[in-house]
């Protein structure tokens, strides 16, 4: 298989819009990022005009309100469509980190002032602007319940003490979508406040060197008095729990794309380099072990693309799908483990060294089955909704 646009399943789920999307997500790929992506990996980071790129084109008001100039939030393959093309770029971090609007601008469209929504979202769906999402900390990680960050309420303001971790577009972001402790411990007294880049208190790290998705730029933040507006509150005071829990299902099926687009470009990479590489006097192509193995990762990655598909319907039916999405993103993640694994062994030393895509590959996926939920919490939310 050469591509997914020729997955099975295809006429079913995608339709002629999605198609075009799809062509425009490839060609701003192939033009603008695959020609400049190894040395953007190599130093970390990527121009900031790409953002404007990608809004220019309609790349990033996928899945956004209308009345803001989004594409609605209903269709679902829409999203799922351009998130594979972007996928080609062969770099997770680049991916990452373009998209980083679409954890950090729902809460504010869904919870925010009229007045905020209204300034904020056009400039980030434009990509003028960058959006980021901060709820990880340093003592927490996926307990998202027990966050420590605190936001006291005096007069017309907030002051927030605490640290992020791990915030993607934590540097260069213009919105911070932070979670804070406005209330009692526990879930109860979570609530959500827009912090905006220049508030005085507010500062961020340096970017944090990370295993896999080199070009993302990811740091800490920190907040030491920082004042920031009642206005910026998204939603009632200590709601903010629900709202993060509401986020987490389109990232969740987003991650699983990530991880199945990260199968199948190693798939893909293997397909054409054991036709090339010849060992014991023949093509790896003809040794019946590399054929065996190839068989089984593209069933595998088959499997874990379809039953994405069947999850992302449900949720464009606007159909429960909080087991599913979560069933969802630890099969792909576990496929991207195991497809990933054996793409490395089949290009041997050369899987080894950075020059080879599969490389990164490898080391890109491992935030995978982390990111958005660990797989060990996936699977705690599978079994409740199982009633155990």
């Amino acid at each position: 298989m050469s591509d997914t646009t020729a997955a099975t399943g295809f006429v079913e789920y995608f339709n002629e819009t999605h198609q075009m999307a799809r062509q425009t997500a490839r060609r701003f790929i192939d033009q603008a990022v695959k020609p400049h992506i190894d040395e953007w990996e190599e130093a970390g980071t990527f121009p900031r005009e790409l953002y404007k790129q990608a809004g220019d084109l309609g790349l990033l008001s996928i899945g956004h309100p209308t009345a803001y100039g989004g594409t609605g939030e209903a269709d679902v393959f829409l999203k799922v469509a351009v998130s594979e093309e972007l996928m080609r770029s062969g770099s997770g971090g680049f991916v990452a980190s373009i998209g980083s609007l679409d954890i950090g601008l729902p809460p504010v469209w869904r919870m925010g002032s009229d007045a905020l929504k209204d300034r904020v979202v056009p400039q980030v769906l434009s990509g003028e602007k960058i959006a980021a999402l901060a709820v990880t900390e340093p003592s927490g990680g996926s307990d998202v319940a027990n966050l420590k960050t605190r936001a006291v309420r005096d007069g017309d303001h907030y002051v927030v003490n605490g640290s992020k971790t791990f915030i993607t577009s934590g540097i260069r972001a213009d919105y911070y979508t932070v979670a804070v402790r406005t209330g009692e411990p526990g879930f109860a007294g979570v609530s959500l406040l827009l912090i905006e880049k220049g508030t005085p208190g507010f500062t961020t790290g340096k970017p944090l060197k990370k295993m896999g998705w080199w070009a993302s730029d990811t740091a800490e933040l920190f907040f030491e008095d920082c004042r920031v507006p009642v206005g910026n509150l998204l939603g009632p005071e200590n709601s903010g729990f629900f709202t993060i829990m509401a986020n987490f299902q389109a990232e969740r099926l987003s991650l699983a794309v990530m991880a199945y687009m990260t199968a199948q470009l190693a798939l893909e990479q293997c397909l054409d380099y054991v036709k090339e590489r010849s060992t014991f006097g023949k093509p790896l192509a003809k040794h019946q072990v590399i054929r065996h193995k190839l068989a089984e990762m593209a069933t595998k990655v088959d499997v874990a693309r379809e039953y994405a598909y069947r999850v992302a319907a449900r949720m464009a039916a606007g159909k429960q799908a909080i087991t599913e999405v979560s069933m969802a993103k630890n099969f792909a993640t576990t496929v991207a483990d195991e497809v990933t694994h054996e793409a490395v062994q089949i290009f041997g030393g050369m899987g080894y060294m950075r020059e080879s895509l599969v490389e990164r590959l490898y080391r890109d996926n491992r935030i995978l089955s982390i990111g958005g939920g660990t797989h060990e919490i996936m699977n705690e939310i599978i079994a409740k909704q199982m009633n155990l």
